[in-house]
């Protein structure tokens, strides 16, 4: 006979809802990102995931993401911090929008603070994986850096 698991708690589900996922694999990103580990944040692309940077063509498939995040990173960008804001879901699709704030280290030992605004689209692959990524500054262009 079936019995369904029963628990004290609750809440007993024993896996997270997609929001939780989605926000932990965003913090992975950020810190795979703030210690140089590219490769580990362009893991969480699809094969033809696609990473749209401000004043970049955009980077299609996570070894172009890779060398793209490798680039900013060699251009001083450090300290990225994110904040998702809201995260929308249906099926094996996900939308997540947010906000960052970063520090970009200019040639001359001076740091450049930025912050503005992103959106991913998440696809569960058999794991959620990123399927576009796009952001861009809130502050006017001389001040922003990009």
């Amino acid at each position: 006979m079936y019995r369904p698991y029963s628990s004290s708690l609750p809440d007993s589900r024993p896996f997270l809802d997609v929001e939780s996922v989605l926000r932990g694999f965003t913090q992975d990103f950020v810190t795979s990102f703030n210690t140089g580990n590219y490769d580990q944040v362009a893991a969480l692309f699809a094969p033809d995931g696609v990473f749209m940077a401000p004043h970049r063509d955009p980077a299609c498939g996570p070894k172009a993401v890779e060398r793209l995040l490798r680039e900013f990173g060699e251009a001083g960008y450090e300290g990225l911090r994110v904040e998702t804001m809201r995260v929308d879901y249906s099926s094996d699709m996900a939308m997540e929008i947010g906000r960052y704030s970063l520090a970009i280290r200019q040639t001359n030992g001076s740091t450049l603070a930025d912050r503005g605004k992103y959106v991913k689209v998440w696809r569960r692959l058999g794991a959620w994986l990123i399927v576009a990524d796009c952001w861009n500054s809130s502050l006017p262009p001389a001040s922003a850096g990009n």
